[in-house]
C-alpha cells in the first residue's frame, strides 16, 4: 500500500512538474516524488496527446488540415507552458553560440532567447505544423498520442545513460537520478504502448525516433559531458518531430 502511495504521489507530481494542469496538493511534498516522476513522464504524453488529438479531429471537421494542425499545436503548448520548447531554444542558443562546457552552460541558463534558440523554435514548430497537418484522417488521432508518449520515453531514457551535468540547482535537478531496471523499462512500454493503435508498419518510425535519440545523446555527451533539463525538453521536442515526420512518409 505504502508503493501504491508512492507512485500515485510520484504521478501527481509528473503532471505538476511537466503540465499546467491544475493538481490538488493535499498531499505533503516530498522531493522524492519528482525523483520517481521521471518514470511516469511517458503517460502524461498520453493525456497530452489525447488532448491534442481531440482537438485536431475535431478542427478537422470544419477547417482544413492546416487549421486543425495548427489549433492542436497551440493547445499542446498552453498545456504544456511550452516547457520543452523552452529547453529546446536553450539549447539552440547554448550549443550554437556556446565553444566551451562552461560557456554552453552559462548562455542555456541565460533565460532571454537569442538568434539560435528563436531561430531554432520558429524551425521546429513550423516543421511539426506542417508534419501533423500532413498526416491522414486515418493515423493522425493515434500518431498524435504514439508521439507525445514515445518522445517523452526518449526523452528520460537520457537519465538513464547521461549524468547530470549542473553542479548547482537547474530545472532537471529534482529529476537528476539515475532511471534504470523496472523504472525503465515502465516508461519504455508507457511510451510504446499506443503504437498498438496504429498499424504494424508504424513500427519502423522507431528506427528514425532511435537514431535521433543516440545523435542528441552522443552530441550533449561530446559537446557538455551529459544532460541537462534542456536537453531533456530538445530530446522530446526533437524526437517527436521525426517520430511524425517517420510516420508521414509511411502513410502518405
Amino acid at each position: 500500500m505504502k508503493l501504491v502511495r508512492q507512485e500515485i504521489a510520484a504521478l501527481r507530481a509528473a503532471f505538476m512538474f511537466f503540465t499546467r494542469i491544475p493538481m490538488t496538493s493535499d498531499v505533503q511534498f516530498d522531493p522524492a516524488h519528482l525523483q520517481r516522476a521521471a518514470a511516469w513522464f511517458p503517460l502524461v504524453g498520453w493525456i497530452v496527446g489525447a488532448v491534442a488529438a481531440s482537438v485536431w479531429w475535431t478542427a478537422g471537421l470544419l477547417w482544413s488540415p492546416q487549421v486543425a494542425s495548427g489549433l492542436s499545436l497551440a493547445v499542446t503548448l498552453l498545456l504544456t507552458g511550452a516547457f520543452h520548447e523552452d529547453g529546446f531554444a536553450d539549447v539552440c542558443d547554448g550549443l550554437g553560440g556556446g565553444y566551451t562546457k562552461e560557456r554552453s552552460l552559462e548562455i542555456m541558463r541565460d533565460s532571454r532567447v537569442g538568434a539560435f534558440g528563436a531561430i531554432g523554435v520558429a524551425v521546429m514548430l513550423g516543421l511539426k505544423w506542417q508534419a501533423v497537418a500532413g498526416l491522414t484522417p486515418e493515423i493522425g488521432a493515434a500518431a498524435l498520442i504514439a508521439g507525445h508518449a514515445l518522445s517523452r520515453a526518449a526523452s528520460v531514457s537520457l537519465l538513464a545513460v547521461l549524468p547530470y551535468v549542473r553542479e548547482d540547482s537547474g530545472k532537471a535537478k529534482p529529476l537528476a537520478t539515475q532511471l534504470n531496471g523496472s523504472r525503465w523499462a515502465w516508461a519504455l512500454a508507457c511510451g510504446l504502448a499506443p503504437l498498438t493503435l496504429m498499424p504494424l508498419s508504424a513500427t519502423l518510425s522507431l528506427a528514425v525516433v532511435m537514431a535521433l535519440w543516440l545523435c542528441l545523446a552522443t552530441w550533449f555527451k561530446r559537446r557538455i559531458g551529459g544532460y541537462t533539463g534542456d536537453c531533456l525538453g530538445t530530446a522530446q521536442q526533437v524526437t517527436e518531430l521525426g517520430f511524425y515526420l517517420a510516420i508521414g512518409a509511411l502513410f502518405r
